[in-house]
């Protein structure tokens, strides 16, 4: 392959690990980066400072061999916890065979992944750069030094813009003929809060877990952190009866938490400063196509496919992304054009596949998890996928602890949903569904769908 030069904007997560890959591939790559260095100063913005890292997410890390520095700094969850109002707990296990999702540190892996970059020769990263204007011809860009107000040329062969929901290089390519682009910001919103850790250090909740207190049109999370504590988000409306337009008060707040997240309240040492400072962000979902020009311009993860973060696949969907382009890039060669067409004719269905299942996974976390009808159907498609492994891998699994296709997920998910909603009409399935006509069922069923 012909060594190319590269420009890519953007050194979040998935800017800095395509770095990687160009890097590794022999490319010279100059990554320029809105923001400051995360590694010399503090910044997070109301974003959260740990996410879940799953399959795809750790195919793509072990592809430049940093899938064991992370892990060192990884937090395995094997299920989601769940709270009640009256504080009882429910566990549920995510896989069938003991798998886990991973809570992360943001600004831990995004760091490590710049360094990883930084080693190779052929790779630069400049921060404070923003990104002004594009040339979807050439791959030109010119970047403004925030600090100098200097303005950088940069000429290339390849330009990747990897620089999120709001991106620069997807703003040029709005402008150009048949461009499809569309932004929905869904009703909810979210605010950061935190569970401390004990004197010792130690967690005061399960530590290996995903913690959730569902209350049908909301919701409060929290993710372990290697330092003990717990990072929360509460999912909320932004304006209606029971939003943050209304909850619009400390007081409020601390009586709303009180009546509906009471044992989280206890837990939250510091909760009246974070409620007070901590910002209310917006959810966004992005959707595009074509993400390419020219066989020299494309766009790559939340750039061309933003999804809300509720099965957990924001980041893993990104990292993904680049697996895909360095198999394509492996069978096409030099012929850019035919790479970057078939990438985004592969991996757009699946975008739009994960956007669906995100907001799905929304639905069933905030409403349906503390519901008899569908923890009773998790019992019974675990134990006919345990009796019959060939023939079904729960959704969940599917889309978290593999590599089938998303779109191919969604399609099989769906599929399910239709044995389901029959098996579960069988009469008193929930004294019965042990009996063996329910997995004759289910087989029966197979066949018809």
């Amino acid at each position: 392959m012909e060594n190319k030069k590269v420009t890519i904007a953007g050194a979040g997560l998935v800017g800095s690990l395509l770095a990687c890959y160009m890097a590794k591939k022999g490319h010279d790559v100059k990554v320029y980066e809105r923001r400051p260095d995360m590694r010399k100063t503090t910044i997070d913005g109301g974003r959260s400072i740990n996410l879940a890292l799953s399959n795809r997410g750790w195919k793509a890390l072990e592809g430049v061999g940093v899938a064991d520095e992370v892990r060192k700094m990884a937090i395995p969850m094997y299920g989601r916890v769940m709270h009640s109002r009256e504080g009882e707990l429910t566990n549920q296990p995510y896989g069938l065979n003991g798998e886990a999702i991973y809570s992360v540190s943001r600004g831990g892996l995004n760091a490590l992944l710049m360094d990883e970059a930084e080693k190779h020769t052929n790779v630069s990263i400049d921060f404070d750069q923003q990104c002004m204007r594009v040339n979807l011809e050439t791959a030109e860009a010119s970047f403004k030094s925030y600090s100098t107000k200097e303005i950088t040329k940069v000429e290339g062969d390849l330009l990747f813009g990897t620089d999120g929901a709001f991106s620069a290089v997807r703003s040029s390519m709005v402008k150009t003929d048949r461009f499809n682009y569309s932004q929905q910001y869904i009703e909810h919103g979210y605010k950061e809060l935190s569970i401390p850790a004990n004197a010792d250090g130690t967690h005061k909740m399960e530590k290996e877990a995903l913690h959730i207190w569902p209350r049908g049109s909301y919701m409060l999370i929290a993710l372990p952190n290697p330092d003990g504590s717990f990072t929360c988000t509460l999912f909320f409306a932004n304006e209606g009866e029971t939003s943050f337009e209304t909850v619009n008060t400390l007081e409020k707040a601390r009586a709303f938490f009180k009546e509906h997240f009471a044992d989280a309240l206890e837990l939250m040492a510091n909760f009246d400063e974070e409620w007070e400072n901590n910002p209310v962000s917006s959810l966004v979902i992005i959707r595009c196509f074509p993400w390419s020009k020219n066989g020299k311009v494309a766009l790559l993860g939340d750039a061309s496919h933003a999804i809300v973060p509720f099965y957990g696949q924001g980041m893993n969907s990104g990292f993904e992304d680049c697996t895909v382009l360095e198999e394509i890039m492996s069978q096409h060669g030099d012929d850019w054009d035919a790479i970057l067409k078939e990438f985004e004719t592969q991996r757009k269905p699946d975008a739009d596949a994960i956007a669906d299942l995100a907001m799905r996974n929304f639905v069933e976390m905030r409403d349906l998890t503390g519901n008899a009808d569908f923890l009773l159907r998790k019992k019974i498609e675990a134990k006919f996928s345990r009796n019959n492994p060939g023939k079904w891998m729960p959704l969940y699994s599917m889309v978290t602890f593999s590599d089938i296709r998303y779109s191919d997920a969604l399609k099989e998910g769906q599929r399910q949903d239709r044995i389901m909603e029959e098996v579960m009409a069988m009469p008193d399935i929930h004294q019965n569904w042990e009996d063996p006509k329910v997995e004759a069922k289910i087989l029966e069923l197979l066949g018809k769908y």
